[in-house]
Formats: C-alpha cells, structure tokens, sequence
C-alpha cells in the first residue's frame, strides 16, 4: 500500500473531526440518535465505571451483531469521552457512495477500515496518537447468527505499537433488536445489553495475537455473564457457552430478546 493510499481513509472523513462538523454531530447524537434509541430499545448498561477510570484515549472493541451497534455503543458513553471518539466501520459498505460515507461521518464520526486482510489503515494510530478514543469491531463485518466471530488482528497491532488500553464490550440484544436485513428495530422496546470489561493493557513484548485473543475471550465472557444468575456472575463462574454446529440454531437462538440476566445496570444511557 502506498502512502498515499494509507492517507486517504483520512481525507475522506478528516472534515469530520472539525469544529463546525463537530457542532453539527453534538445535535444529531443528542437530539436525534438519542431519542430513538430510549424510545426504541431497552438499553441498560454495565460496568461503565471501568471507561470512567481512563483519562486518555482508548481503543473499545464490541462484537457487531446489528447495524445498532455502533448507535448504542455511542448512546452509553460519558459525554467527555463521546465527543472525542470515532469509530472505524466497513469500507466497503458505508464508503461505497458519497451520501451513507458523509451520513455515517456526521452522525458517528467514522472513518473506512478495510474487511480484507489483517492490515490496518493508519487512521486509527494516527486518530489514537491525536487523543481520540477509537471504536473498532475487530470480527470486520456484522455476525451472520448473532454469536461472536474470530476477532481480526489488525487492531489490536494499533494497540500494541500505540501501547494504549484496550475496553472490551460485550454488546448483547442488538441482533434480535435489528438483525440483517432490517432497516429499524423491531417493535415492543426489545433488551439491549451493554457490558464494560476491565481495561486490557498490552504486557511488555506481547504480540497482536497473543493481545487479541485475550480480547477476544473478555468479550466473550462479558456475554456470558449476561445470561448468568446474578450469584454466578458475581462469583466469576459464568460460563462461556459455544454456538450450536447447525446455522439454524444459531439463528434462531439469537433471534429473541436476551432475558435480564448477571448484575443490575450501573447506568442510563447518555450518562452525562
């Protein structure tokens, strides 16, 4: 790739971070994305003490089950930190036409990360190194079924060259609330989930895959305790439970609302 191809991701969406766009996005997100995700969905969220630890920038990485993912992920956010985070999406679905690349920049501040290959743009080093906290889903494209795919490594090389902490986030409901091939959710205000883990610092001489695997595994285990008693949560013992072998299944086991399960929520969304 040469570097002219590397900078252009950030031609693309640069305007994106400036003031007057800036302006623009605060009012979208507040009075417009916000109030359909409260009238919406049921969202309740967990362990958000754990961002509001961290002073500097970040990488928080979701699994991507639906298109509101990154809506909802936005939405629980503190203000402070929400309005210095961008998030990387598709290339090649949001930035194949000039009208959904400017929506999606305005309305989220994101920026094209390519699905093919393991190798990252350098806009999330560079936005890092700036001071934004960077949202990335590191499966690369939005699960067919609902359940976690393999995490690419690209991102997680960003953290370890970066040296900047990790936020795994669990997201749980969004497939059920909006799955592939829908354009709203669903109706009757469906349960979302979103877990916070502990911050994951890349250890001295660790490589991007040993750093994304155990990334990989806090996600998972956030989802677990979200199906956990509130007792086996507590206890650290909940279970990490494997997808079904037939896609059907998997579908169909994703396909409704998760109960309320593992510890309360800690928050309302858009916490300021």
């Amino acid at each position: 790739m040469t570097s002219d191809e590397k900078r252009r991701p950030m031609k693309l969406t640069g305007w994106a971070r400036l003031a007057p766009a800036r302006a623009v996005r605060e009012c979208v997100q507040v009075v417009g994305i916000k109030p359909v995700v409260r009238k919406e969905l049921s969202v309740e969220v967990y362990g958000l003490e754990e961002l509001r630890q961290l002073d500097g920038p970040a990488l928080i990485m979701a699994n991507h089950a639906s298109h509101l993912d990154t809506a909802v992920l936005l939405s629980t956010l503190p203000t402070k930190r929400r309005r210095r985070t961008a998030v990387g999406i598709e290339a090649d679905y949001f930035f194949d036409s000039w009208w959904r690349a400017s929506g999606s920049a305005i309305a989220f501040n994101t920026f094209p990360i390519q699905r093919s290959g393991d190798a990252p743009s350098c806009t999330p080093a560079t936005l890092v190194a700036k001071g934004w906290t960077v949202v990335v889903f590191p499966e690369g494209t939005r699960s067919r079924d609902g359940f976690v795919g393999q995490f690419r490594m690209g991102v997680a090389d960003v953290a370890v060259s970066s040296q900047v902490p990790v936020i795994p986030v669990g997201i749980l409901g969004t497939y059920a609330a909006m799955p592939r091939g829908s354009h709203w959710p669903v109706p009757g205000r469906p349960r979302v989930s979103v877990r916070y883990g502990s911050p994951i610092t890349p250890r001295p001489g660790e490589l991007a895959s040993e750093l994304v695997t155990r990334i990989f595994d806090a996600v998972k285990m956030l989802l677990a305790e979200d199906t956990a008693t509130w007792w086996r949560a507590q206890q650290g013992s909940a279970e990490v439970a494997e997808p079904p072998a037939s896609s059907w299944r998997r579908i169909w086991e994703q396909s409704d609302p998760p109960v309320k399960g593992g510890n309360p929520p800690d928050t309302k969304i858009w916490r300021r």
